[in-house]
This record gives C-alpha cells, sequence and structure tokens, in this order.
C-alpha cells in the first residue's frame, strides 16, 4: 500500500512541477530527479524498492509509443543514415570505449562486466531528450535527429547488455553469436510489431466505443514488448514498429481517435515521466549507501568515464559535421558547429540506463560475487546525473548563448505547404459537385422562406401553405451542404496524412494541421 500511495502522490507532484518548470523555464523531468533525490536523502525516509526487472516494462513501453507515434516511416525512410550512424555505430562505438576505460580504471573488473557497463551508459535516453529539448525552442531538424537516434539505441544496448551478463553468468566469453542474436531480435520484433499493430488495427474496427478503442491503444505498447521479449526478440523496436504501424493506418475519418487519443496519450506521458524521473532521483540513496566509505574513489573512476561517454559522441557529431554538409537533404543534421554541440548535449542519460545498471546480476558462474558490482552502478548512476541534470539544466542558456533555435518562418512555411494541400483537396470536392453552381440561388430561396416565417409569426396571418414544402427543401439543402462539407473535410485530411507519410515532411507540421482539421467536426459538448 505505501508505494501505491507514493506513486499516487508522485503523480500529483508531476502536475505541481510541470507548471513550475514552465515558470521557470526549467526541465521538468530534471527537477523530478531532484525532488526524487531530496525526498529519498530525508533522514528516517524508507528505501524505495522497486524490482529493476520490472522498471523496463513497466515505464519504457508507454513511454516509448507517446514518442514514436509523433513520428513516421518516411522519417526514418530519410533519415536511415543518422539511425545506422548514431543508433548503432556509435552505440557500440561508446560502448567498446567505455568497456576499455572500465577495464583498465576499475580493479578485478573482467572484460564482460566492462561490456555490461558500457551497454547501460551509452544510448541516450529518448524519453529524457524529448522531454528536456521538446518544450525548448529546438530546430525541428535536431529534434528529429534525436527521435531518429533515440528510439533504437536501446535496441543495440540492451542486447550487448544481456549478452555480456549472461556470458559472465555461464562463466564463458562473448562471441559472434552476439551478433546473430541482435539480427534475429531485430528481425523478430519487426514482425512483431506489425502483427500487433494488424491486430490492434482488426480489433478496433469492432469496436464502436470510443473509449474501447483509446483503452486498446493503453494495452498494445504493452502487448508489443512483452510478446517480443518472450521470442527473445528487442520490444523496444516492437513498441516502435508498432507505433509507427498504428499512425501510418490511420484514415481521414478517425478525427475523434486522434483527438481523445491524444489528449489520454499526453495525460499517460506527463504522469508515467514523472514517476519514472522521480524514481531515478530515488534509488540513488540505496546506490551511495552501497559505496559506502569507497565512495570517492569510486567517483573519480566515474569522472573519467563520464568523460568518455560525452567526449566520444562530441568527437563523432564534429567528424561527422562535413559529412551532413555534403547532403542534399535539407532536414539533416547537424550543418554548423553550434548544431553539433547542441547534439552533443542533447545525449541526456535516463531510464534505460538505470534499469541496465541495477539489473547487474549479484553473482556469476559458480556462485561468486559479481566483481565491483557496487562500483559499476555508481559509475553508471553518474553518467545518468551528470548527462541528465548536467546537461538538462545548461541546455536552456547554451541554446542562447550558440543562437541556435527554431527557424520560425521556416516552420511556419512548412505547414502552409501542407495547409495549401488541405485546401486544395477540399476544393476539388467542392468543384465537383453540380451543388455549387446553384448555391447562390438556394441560398437566397432559404433566406426568403424564413422571412416569410417571420411575417407570418408577427402578423399572425395563417402561414403560407407552401412554407412546410419549402422548409423541407431548406432542410434538404442543409443537409446536403453538410454531406458536401464532411466529404471536403475528409478529402482535406487524407491529404494530409498523405503528406505526413511522405520524405521531408515535418510530421510535427502535418500533426498541428491536422488537429485543426479534426477539430472541425469535434462535437460540441
Amino acid at each position: 500500500m505505501s508505494l501505491f500511495v507514493l506513486v499516487v502522490a508522485v503523480m500529483a507532484v508531476s502536475v505541481v512541477v510541470v507548471g513550475v518548470g514552465d515558470r521557470l523555464s526549467l526541465p521538468w523531468p530534471a527537477l523530478m530527479v531532484v525532488l526524487g533525490a531530496g525526498v529519498a536523502f530525508v533522514p528516517g525516509a524508507g528505501e524505495i524498492d522497486v524490482d529493476p526487472e520490472l522498471i523496463l516494462p513497466l515505464f519504457l513501453p508507454p513511454l516509448l509509443y507517446a514518442t514514436a507515434r509523433r513520428t513516421s516511416w518516411a522519417m526514418f525512410r530519410s533519415r536511415w543514415r543518422s539511425v545506422a550512424g548514431l543508433a548503432l555505430a556509435l552505440t557500440t562505438v561508446t560502448i567498446a570505449l567505455v568497456a576499455g576505460t572500465a577495464w583498465a580504471l576499475v580493479p578485478g573488473i573482467t572484460l564482460t562486466a566492462a561490456v555490461a557497463l558500457g551497454a547501460a551508459v551509452a544510448p541516450p535516453d529518448p524519453v529524457a531528450v524529448e522531454a528536456v529539448a521538446g518544450p525548448l525552442n529546438v530546430p525541428r531538424r535536431l529534434l528529429a535527429v534525436l527521435r531518429s537516434e533515440g528510439l533504437f539505441n536501446d535496441a543495440v544496448a540492451l542486447v550487448a547488455f544481456q549478452a555480456a551478463t549472461a556470458a559472465m553468468v555461464r562463466g564463458d566469453g562473448l562471441d559472434l553469436g552476439v551478433v546473430l542474436r541482435f539480427l534475429y531480435g531485430l528481425v523478430a520484433a519487426v514482425l512483431v510489431g506489425i502483427a500487433i499493430a494488424w491486430l490492434a488495427g482488426r480489433l478496433r474496427d469492432r469496436l464502436t466505443d470510443i473509449t474501447g478503442r483509446n483503452a486498446l491503444s493503453l494495452v498494445l505498447p504493452f502487448a508489443a514488448y512483452l510478446l517480443a521479449d518472450e521470442l527473445g526478440a528487442s520490444g523496444v523496436i516492437a513498441v516502435v514498429v508498432a507505433a509507427l504501424q498504428v499512425r501510418g493506418q490511420q484514415s481521414a475519418d478517425q478525427g475523434q481517435d486522434r483527438l481523445s487519443g491524444g489528449a489520454l496519450w499526453d495525460v499517460v506521458e506527463m504522469l508515467v515521466t514523472g514517476v519514472a524521473f522521480a524514481l531515478v532521483g530515488a534509488d540513488l540513496r540505496g546506490v551511495v549507501e552501497d559505496a559506502g566509505d569507497q565512495l570517492p574513489g569510486m567517483l573519480a573512476h566515474a569522472a573519467v568515464v563520464v568523460a568518455v561517454v560525452v567526449g566520444v559522441r562530441a568527437v563523432w557529431l564534429f567528424v561527422a559535421l562535413p559529412v551532413v554538409r555534403r547532403s542534399d537533404d535539407p532536414s539533416s543534421a547537424p550543418r554548423t558547429w553550434q548544431e553539433a554541440l547542441v547534439l552533443t548535449w542533447c545525449g541526456m542519460r535516463g531510464l534505460a540506463t538505470l534499469a541496465l545498471a541495477l539489473a547487474l546480476p549479484t553473482t556469476v558462474a559458480g556462485g561468486a560475487p559479481f566483481p565491483a558490482r557496487t562500483e559499476l552502478v555508481v559509475i553508471a548512476c553518474s553518467v545518468l546525473v551528470v548527462t541528465l541534470l548536467g546537461q538538462a539544466f545548461t541546455l536552456p542558456p547554451l541554446l542562447r548563448v550558440l543562437g541556435v533555435s527554431e527557424d520560425t518562418e521556416a516552420a511556419q512555411a512548412a505547414e502552409a505547404e501542407i495547409s495549401q494541400r488541405a485546401r486544395a483537396a477540399a476544393r476539388g470536392v467542392l468543384l465537383d459537385s453540380s451543388m455549387l453552381s446553384d448555391a447562390d440561388p438556394e441560398t437566397t430561396e432559404e433566406i426568403k422562406a424564413r422571412l416569410d416565417r417571420l411575417n407570418a409569426m408577427l402578423s399572425d396571418e395563417a402561414p403560407d401553405p407552401s412554407y412546410q414544402a419549402r422548409r423541407q427543401q431548406s432542410q434538404q439543402r442543409r443537409d446536403r451542404m453538410a454531406h458536401l462539407q464532411a466529404r471536403a473535410l475528409d478529402a482535406a485530411r487524407a491529404e494530409v496524412l498523405a503528406a505526413r507519410g511522405e520524405p521531408g515532411t515535418d510530421p510535427d507540421a502535418a500533426d498541428r494541421v491536422l488537429r485543426r482539421l479534426d477539430l472541425r467536426d469535434a462535437p460540441l459538448p
């Protein structure tokens, strides 16, 4: 019961902290970490005990789904180089360099334990990046790169972590089977995500209640994650694929589902993010207590690892700068050294790092204690704290100093282009209708009918016998015009959905236009 009360209290506090963060222009997820740590270190406060194996299945699926639903397949197709370069290559290089550094620094550590540490601290957290950088005036191009990276790098890190810890428990080393397991996990996860999205689409078509359809969307990410995990595949990729497939299957007439579902997921994302980041802060107490008097030495080693983690990301992005500049894609990033520095600073670690660090086994083959487990957890949590709190609180002033901000005119132009396509589609429906040719005479007749009725009411005269016939004709005309308007709106929404699925289209811009169109059909309360 105490844990349940704590979760409810954290949700309530998250609502307040969001407002405080907006007022103070500070990232509210980082404030939740500070708050969670502050409460945990209060004398007499009990230690929060959450099974590390439950952290990822409980928090990661809904947060990944909420982030992935803002993207599109077209965005990933156009940014496959970023996904390959950052999510795959950079994550792998970071794992290797951190493992080498830890192996040289920490006495008694094995190579597989060092690889497990590298896998825990390598992937920037997509939830942390979205929550911190999203509300700021960060260019949409940079946010798109960060989303592309963050939605897939966890999969690489999880495969490496599971392979390293399994090798330690078995007492053998790493082999090429890691690559085969990663490829299997990738292919199987994609198939699971597509299958779950297809099944959800079939179920949705049979649900007439919008509440049931929203409930189905909440179950979907957990189903994809758990099924993929049960099959030995990547739950992360399965959730992302399912989210992309569901968004890609939406039709023009699902406006009410988009409005209600969007509002629902905004609330879910805020509450789950608040609880997750408060948990990050609260778990720091146990880490410090386990370290005891050896904490200063461990923090010295952690400082070196933090420098490696941040440094390799900076070098990677600055080396990639001339390559990106030669690209023909205007939406690619980084294109300036300022953008490279911002992308470096947005490499924030979060929930996955904490969960993997705490999930390190306590014993290895033969029942021997896991070598230097406490120090590895301290190092991982130090990387988390520095990259999350340090970079989150300094990102707003860094953006101001570097002069990096969203190009408002370009964003408005992108949205205006999509709006123009929607208007053209709606106009095409209207121009194809034979009703348009006699719209003005019908409007005139409607006005005359209303005036005749008003005159009859004011003069107490018997109504014109033809009034009921004209009234019926007027109602029929209004019904036809309402039907025509609905067809025009459906055509406009279909055009926006088509544009959203095209390479080079900003999904956020398309979603803003789509929301305005959906609101036209929203019933008044």
